[in-house]
């Protein structure tokens, strides 16, 4: 029988780090174990910090054994973890926003609780932002059940940045919104092995937005207004990440990083009820015509 897991205190947790990672999770304990053994394994990036923020509907899901057992390893290894439950549920937006105003670090990776992450991902996601020096950077996630599920027509929307990105201001039906579809299924993986990358080598390329493994410059992200549009939105809506990316890339740019070292655990969503797409009302709201 373990002992009880200490769950950290939220004043010690903000302090002045390269990276923290910010976790939500809802009714996942075998996917939130999956995440955090991703992240206990980790070099490169000494002292990064996790928060994780719990909604499930009964225990909370870093108190299933696996899941403890990892927060354990990340502390063991030197990563202050600091785990949090945030209920009542008022939606995906104001949950990041709960979870990014837990942190101070320089660098925030926005993960999902369900994408397990490959040795070096982290040091090559920190080394690419600050290389390019843009409002955030990411890594979509890989569906290995499609990895014999090869869609060419999906890969002339694959265009590397040729220097620092710039800012650009997307918006659906323009060709830039069509990039996303590089990222579904295992479509960048094969991007990927085409280029045949020398070992260590990474590309930046241009992106619509990414779900699942976003690393922000927190400062920047903040300037963009962060996930505070969530006090416009009704409680079951998606795209929040859609929405802060979009505000981002207008702002500071932003790119994807190839190779991916993130990879999807194919689980059913927890999120069943979607009635409202959160970039539409951000978007909505930002062209509306404004009195003279």
């Amino acid at each position: 029988m373990s002992r009880p897991l200490d769950l950290g205190a939220a004043e010690q947790f903000r302090a002045e780090r390269l990276l923290d990672v910010l976790v939500p999770t809802r009714n996942r304990p075998a996917e939130l174990a999956v995440t955090l053994s991703g992240l206990a394994a980790q070099e490169g990036v000494p002292g990064f910090g996790v928060v994780v923020s719990d909604q499930s509907d009964g225990d909370p899901a870093y108190r299933h054994p696996a899941a403890a057992t990892m927060v354990r390893t990340l502390r063991h290894r030197g990563h202050p973890v600091l785990l949090t439950r945030r209920l009542p549920r008022r939606g995906l937006a104001e949950h990041r926003a709960y979870l990014l105003a837990a942190s101070t670090a320089r660098y925030v990776l926005c993960l999902d609780d369900d994408v397990w992450l490959e040795p070096g991902t982290l040091s090559r996601l920190v080394s690419a932002i600050q290389e390019l020096r843009c409002g955030f950077v990411g890594n979509a996630v890989h569906g290995l059940s499609y990895a014999d599920d090869v869609r060419p027509e999906t890969h002339r929307h694959y265009e590397e940045w040729a220097g620092r990105p710039t800012p650009e201001r997307i918006r659906p039906g323009t060709p830039q919104w069509h990039r996303a579809s590089i990222h579904p299924a295992a479509n960048l993986l094969h991007v990927t092995r085409k280029l045949d990358l020398p070992p260590g080598a990474w590309r930046a390329y241009k992106i619509s937005w990414i779900g699942g493994c976003v690393l922000y410059d927190r400062a920047k992200l903040v300037d963009s207004g962060g996930f505070d549009f969530w006090r416009r939105l009704p409680q079951r809506h998606q795209g929040e990440d859609v929405a802060a990316q979009l505000a981002v890339l207008a702002r500071h740019g932003g790119a994807g990083v190839l190779p991916s070292g993130a990879y999807h655990l194919e689980s059913p969503t927890t999120v069943t009820e979607r009635d409202v797409e959160a970039w539409e009302v951000v978007l909505a709201d930002e062209d509306a015509p404004q009195p003279a």
